[in-house]
Formats: C-alpha cells, sequence, structure tokens
C-alpha cells in the first residue's frame, strides 16, 4: 500500500484524528500548571503544542468530510512543524544541559517529533495560498513577541539562563518554517 493510499484511508483518518484530539486535550492538561499562573490576556498564546495539534485535529475533521479549509491549513501545518522542532530541540537541548531526562522528555521528543512530520505528509492535500500562510506567519511571529517580550513562553526551568538564545533560535526556526511552507505548498503548486 502507497503512502497516500494510507493517509487518505478513512480509517487510518478517523484514528488520526482521535490520537490528535486526546493528545490535544493531554497537551492543556500538562500546561494547566502554567496556565494557572499566566495572565488572562495572554492565556491563548501559552499552550503552543496543544493549539497547534487543535489545529490539525479541525484540520483532519473537515478532511474526513473532504472539505478545505485554508487557513486551518496553514495554522496547522507551521504550527505542528515549528511547535514540533521546537519541543524536540528543547528537551535535547535539556538532556545536554542537566546531563539527563526523564521519561516524559522522551515521550515529548518522539511525540512532538511526530507533530512536525505529520504536518509535512499532508503537504500535497493542503489548499493554501500566500493569504492563508501570511495569516499564519503573522500569528507565529506575534507569537514570539509573546513568549519573549513578556515572558510566555513554555517553562523549562533549567533552560531559564537560556532564554534569550532560545527567543533567537525560536524566531528564526518561525522564519525558516513560513519559508519551508511556501515552498512546500504554494511555490510547488505553481510548477
Amino acid at each position: 500500500m502507497q503512502l497516500n493510499q494510507i493517509l487518505l484511508n478513512r480509517q487510518f483518518l478517523i484514528i488520526l484524528f482521535i490520537i490528535n484530539l486526546l493528545g490535544t486535550i493531554y497537551g492543556y492538561i500538562w500546561y494547566l500548571s502554567q496556565l494557572k499562573i499566566t495572565p488572562i490576556v495572554f492565556l491563548p498564546f501559552v499552550p503552543d503544542s496543544p493549539t497547534a495539534s487543535l489545529f490539525f485535529t479541525i484540520f483532519l475533521l473537515f478532511f474526513i468530510c473532504n472539505k478545505n479549509v485554508p487557513y486551518i491549513e496553514a495554522l496547522a501545518v507551521t504550527t505542528l512543524f515549528k511547535y514540533g522542532v521546537w519541543a524536540v530541540v528543547m528537551n535535547i537541548f535539556t538532556l545536554i544541559v542537566n546531563g539527563s531526562l526523564d521519561w516524559q522528555g522522551y515521550m515529548l521528543i518522539a511525540s512532538h517529533g511526530a507533530m512536525a512530520l505529520q504536518g509535512l505528509l499532508y503537504i500535497p492535500y493542503y489548499k493554501i495560498k500566500l493569504k492563508h500562510l501570511t495569516i499564519a506567519g503573522i500569528v507565529l511571529l506575534h507569537n514570539e513577541i509573546i513568549d519573549y517580550v513578556f515572558g510566555m513562553m513554555p517553562i523549562y526551568s533549567s533552560l531559564t539562563d537560556y532564554s534569550k538564545e532560545i527567543g533567537y533560535f525560536t524566531f528564526w526556526l518561525s522564519i525558516f518554517t513560513i519559508i519551508l511552507t511556501y515552498k512546500l505548498t504554494i511555490k510547488n503548486k505553481q510548477k
């Protein structure tokens, strides 16, 4: 069976939808301690990864019904890739800084690596145009300001001393994500 047959298989899509829905719920629960100390105005911007998987879950729901939602698709692919890669890198960085990583860190590496990958696997099926990617890009970059100017980034206590470097890395990861998404969706479809 070819990859596109698997990706389009209705049963597979329903299982993927359920996995992402449960992962989204778990992600919001994982952020509860940080959300409790977050000012109300910043609440939508703190749980980055569960919000990314929420966008993908919404995409899957529409995709199962044979409908496209390009703004959601653009938000899903950009946030899944960015926050998937970001969490993998931050957990590996935690391992380097601390010399060890608990089981949750390894689970986060695996689950967030899968997040980034699944967003890219569905690229042939997105109907993203420049206006959709522009909004997603603004959302990504706006989130950098909330995280690193207003101090709402995810709490990794052992990495606190590196917040400026992490903010710099994260900004460029967002730029890379926007360019990659453009090349894989809009530019690729123009050819």
